[in-house]
């Protein structure tokens, strides 16, 4: 069944002081928010104190927004979202520091498995490869984390990325090459950290 919501007539309403419709729109659109604040979410950010930056930040640039045709709405605050989060992601000062001994075994295994020190897939479940991949993706800068989280776990398109971001396409690619380079060094660093050769 086609969503009726209407939210040109909404955001018009909403201009117009009508708390009610503010009320609708914040209803409307907070699946999308919080699908992409989850996606983005710095570590030591709330899910909920993050949203309400958004939904701040969307009623106080709402007079600069302009429909455009063939454009949706929930593309304007895909963008507004994504560089909410970016700038929470910018504002985190430190890193973390993982030690080899704060991964689970299956996440070692897919670690080995990922820097080719073993030739079979893990055994272990994709969840363990996806909380390794969150913890180093956490060692990265913003930006190399928001471009391999968009392009890779979440399989947007360069074209996608370009337009939440303000980047340009080959932008999009280089950065993305060179973030998976540092990830890559990131994971090698840790092994060896842990396990120096004699």
């Amino acid at each position: 069944m086609p969503d009726a919501f209407d939210v040109q007539d909404c955001l018009q309403r909403v201009r117009d002081g009508d708390a009610a419709a503010a009320h609708a729109l914040i209803t409307h659109l907070h699946p999308l928010v919080r699908r992409l604040v989850r996606n983005h979410l710095p570590r030591r950010e709330s899910e909920e104190d993050l949203m309400q930056e958004v939904f701040v930040k969307l009623f106080q640039k709402l007079d600069s927004y302009r429909e455009r045709s063939g454009i949706p709405f929930e593309h304007w605050l895909s963008r507004l979202t994504v560089r909410t989060c970016l700038d929470a992601l910018r504002a985190e000062k430190t890193r973390p520091e993982w030690r080899f001994a704060d991964f689970s075994e299956g996440e070692t295994e897919w670690l080995d498995y990922l820097l080719n020190r073993q030739a079979e897939v893990p055994a272990q479940s994709g969840s363990d490869a996806h909380a390794l991949v969150t913890r180093l993706l956490a060692l990265l800068s913003p930006p190399d984390r928001l471009v391999l989280t968009l392009l890779d776990l979440e399989e947007r398109s360069t074209q996608e990325i370009s337009q939440l971001t303000g980047w340009t396409r080959p932008m999009v690619k280089m950065r993305a090459m060179r973030a998976r380079h540092k990830l890559r060094a990131l994971a090698r660093q840790t092994l060896k950290s842990e396990f120096p050769n004699p």
